[in-house]
């Protein structure tokens, strides 16, 4: 039992890295691309790779969680038939919409707003979404076979193989945006041949009718819930250049790719939390911790959020190599910033609160409550960018985490009780607003800009300790226990 628990810790650290590491190289494209680019060619770049990350859940059905289900249980002692089923299966079905999208060639490029000598970037996008559909089972076998470093590996060398073509096809040979998608071809062609061995090991020309059935019915339910997150985190792309333009698409993404460090923050904390909080839950004190955690939370998003408000516009003019953290068309779109980040942290609410599904092993909500933050991200988004432009899109994204973690904590209640800070919550809150307003509206003479921001963010983290949102004592409770996973 010991051993199978410390293995689990083991790969869940290697996914959880691997994630958070590739995250943030992924994250290095940004100055590349918005020096490079004009807003307009990077909202043609966004815009694209909206519409594959969308589309490569629909060419996948549902398949791979069901291949993962298949592969785990010991029911099908062919493995390898199990494989080939979903594979074949996936291969047919990817032709049968690459045809279709070849017949529709014409209209799908006006909706990608690709045109003229550009229009070659619809077959890189073809073969991309065909080498990503074909690796998903490969990827999948590494997983329920407890290879996590060779899974981690080879995301972490698509990441650097797409980084360096990009650099080197931007920089010295001057590709313009198809560069871009010849990079991220290439590195899934990468992944593909390291993953090859995988293919050949476990592939034989047969199916399985009954199974495959089988495998459909249970990956198919997997699909609307696929396209939901993926109308969580792209949709907004898609909508913003639909009622605005490129440009406007290309400053949008530039400044909402900046929230990265609550993304980051939130995901390395999600890691760590949904074990930790399982492990603890039969402690008698379980319930005083997860309120703690709670607070400690949310004070350490809000610190990363007012760090950005006070000082984003100093971070993103840094001069490097003669270029910038975004470029200088990009820099308008920087008062989204806080809405993004708001967004991220009422994300990590519902982080937070999901513990409750897992300890009581009651998800069967999940999807519904996901699902009306999606539905809710498209209305809100058509309902507010024509009045707010980017400002709405990003609003319209907050709203949608907000119903989520609302959501998420009305039936985590019921699940499993447990009484919150709330007056300390709302402290942190209150807190941010006030340091965002004075930012915004109050300006002291004969003190410039950066000072004054400086002793704001004394001034907010001094009303931690005056709220008593924080105390030493608490850290020194909570820190341990998160260590230790107990």
């Amino acid at each position: 039992m010991l051993s199978k628990l410390k293995q689990l810790t083991k790969e869940t650290a290697l996914y959880g890295l691997s994630t958070i590491v590739g995250r943030f190289l992924n994250f290095l494209l940004l100055p590349l691309y918005t020096n490079v680019f004009l807003p307009g060619d990077y909202g043609i770049i966004t815009n694209v790779y909206a519409y594959i990350a969308i589309l490569s859940v629909i060419f996948l059905y549902g398949i791979d969680s069901a291949y993962l289900k298949f592969l785990a249980s010991d029911e099908h002692k062919d493995k390898k038939l199990v494989f080939s089923t979903g594979f074949n299966f996936l291969l047919i079905t990817s032709v049968l919409i690459i045809l279709l999208m070849l017949i529709t060639r014409d209209p799908l490029n006006n909706v990608l707003r690709i045109s003229g000598t550009n229009e070659i970037i619809f077959y890189y996008l073809v073969l991309i979404l065909i080498l990503d559909t074909i690796i998903s089972l490969p990827l999948v076998y590494l997983r329920v076979n407890n290879q996590a470093l060779k899974f981690s590996l080879i995301r972490i060398v698509n990441i650097i193989v797409a980084i360096s073509l990009n650099m080197y096809l931007l920089l010295v040979l001057k590709t313009g945006i198809e560069g871009a998608f010849i990079s991220n071809l290439i590195a899934s062609l990468s992944s593909f041949l390291l993953l090859l061995p995988i293919i050949m090991k476990n592939y034989v020309f047969a199916y399985d009718k009954e199974l495959l059935k089988r495998m459909i019915k249970f990956g198919l339910p997997y699909l609307p819930a696929g396209i939901s997150a993926m109308m969580l985190q792209v949709i907004d792309r898609p909508i913003v250049e639909y009622l605005t333009d490129l440009k406007t698409l290309g400053i949008y993404q530039a400044n909402y790719r900046l929230g990265i460090v609550m993304m980051l923050f939130v995901s390395m904390f999600q890691y760590a939390w949904q074990p930790f909080s399982i492990k603890i839950a039969k402690e008698e004190d379980a319930e005083q911790v997860f309120a703690k955690v709670m607070t400690l939370f949310t004070a350490a998003g809000a610190v990363i959020i007012v760090l950005m408000i006070l000082f984003i516009d100093y971070i993103i003019k840094f001069n490097f190599g003669g270029g910038y953290i975004i470029g200088k068309p990009y820099w308008g779109g920087t008062g989204i910033i806080p809405i993004v980040l708001l967004g991220y942290l009422f994300n990590g609410f519902h982080v937070v609160f999901s513990a409750s599904f897992f300890i009581k092993e009651k998800s069967g909500s999940a999807p519904l409550i996901m699902g009306a933050g999606a539905i809710a991200n498209v209305l809100f988004n058509f309902l507010l960018i024509p009045y707010g432009g980017i400002y709405g899109a990003a609003l319209a994204t907050l709203i949608s985490y907000v119903i989520i973690a609302v959501g998420y904590f009305i039936v985590s209640q019921r699940l499993y009780p447990i009484r919150y800070e709330y007056s300390k919550l709302y402290a942190i809150i209150f807190l941010i607003l006030v340091t965002w307003m004075m930012k915004l509206y109050i300006q002291i003479p004969y003190l410039n800009t950066l000072a004054y921001n400086a002793v704001l963010f004394v001034l907010f983290i001094s009303g931690f300790f005056m709220f008593r949102v924080v105390r030493v004592e608490d850290i020194k409770k909570v820190i341990p226990k998160i260590r230790s996973g107990k």
